[in-house]
């Protein structure tokens, strides 16, 4: 029962089922006659409607019958010229094969990994554990009257004090068109989150319109431009959403996660098939953070 519990643990690895996935493609490859060291070369007819959806797509109309043959002795030449250079060894130590054939390899463990959406409860978990990547920032809507001090000078205080009264008599909706100094900003802000506001406004600002009491005119408060007496009509408090209202956020961040982790845990246990060694008098960081230089057989 034991192994049987431990085949059945190893059947639900990625790493088993990508390697079960190369191993098929490796042979279907071979048996078509793809392989590298094969004199056949087989075409088939979805690799030739590939090639003249391709072409369709290029240029708006179907292949007529010598651009198609073009298409496919194309082709042919590309494929002889593959087996030719790989048999050379002109694919090896080629940086740019080198990362497009590491690109690949990924690609299809990644493809393995994700075959298994994550459920409900997966996310959730997520969420909790991260919980600052998805609070949904502080929010405010505010009406503000603008003073210059720059203008006022010494009489800033009493001039403030004398705006402040006249909008706390005309309650919510005064009309402050004809109020204050004149600004290059909004005097209604709908409801904004604390970045915007700052964006415009500064930070001192923007923390000082949080902390005001809705439903008042209050201030001043004071920016880069100035001073400002402000009535907040709406405050929201910063808080953490439903899963509901941010699920494809948290889908994607969790996949990125778990794509990083799986592939990390790929090439450790790869690793372990292979003996790492320096040579003596290089200066080099460890290949991977889980192996352990070696010195070559004979100097150690």
């Amino acid at each position: 029962m034991v192994l049987f519990s431990r085949f059945g643990r190893a059947l639900r690895e990625p790493l088993v089922h990508f390697l079960v996935l190369g191993a098929l493609l490796f042979l279907a490859f071979n048996w078509r006659g793809g392989g590298p060291n094969s004199n056949r070369i087989v075409i088939t007819p979805g690799q030739i409607g590939s090639m003249a959806a391709g072409f369709a797509r290029t240029w708006q109309r179907p292949p007529s019958e010598p651009e198609l043959k073009g298409l496919i002795d194309d082709y042919v030449r590309e494929e002889i010229a593959t087996r030719e250079a790989m048999a050379l060894g002109l694919d090896r130590d080629d940086t740019i094969i080198r990362r497009r054939l590491r690109q690949k390899l990924e690609f299809v463990a990644e493809d393995t990994i994700d075959a298994t959406p994550p459920s409900d409860a997966d996310l959730q978990a997520w969420m909790t554990q991260h919980p600052e990547t998805f609070r949904v920032e502080p929010q405010v809507a505010f009406r503000q009257v603008y003073l210059s001090p720059d203008k006022h000078g010494a009489s800033t205080g009493v001039e403030g004090q004398r705006l402040l009264t006249q909008l706390t008599a005309g309650g919510p909706r005064v009309d402050t068109a004809a109020l204050g100094d004149p600004l290059m900003l909004p005097r209604e802000v709908e409801r904004t989150t604390r970045a915007d506001v700052a964006r415009v406004f500064g930070e001192e600002f923007a923390d000082a319109v949080l902390k005001v009491e809705p439903g008042r005119w209050t201030g001043p408060l004071r920016s880069g431009y100035g001073l400002h007496f402000v009535f907040v009509t709406e405050r929201q408090e910063a808080r953490t959403p439903a899963l509901a209202e941010v699920r494809p956020l948290v889908e994607r961040e969790f996949l990125s996660a778990r794509r990083t982790r799986e592939l990390s845990q790929m090439y450790e246990r790869l690793l372990e098939r292979y003996r790492v060694t320096m040579e003596k008098g290089v200066d080099a960081v460890t290949p991977a953070a889980t192996a352990t230089a070696t010195p070559p057989a004979g100097k150690q």
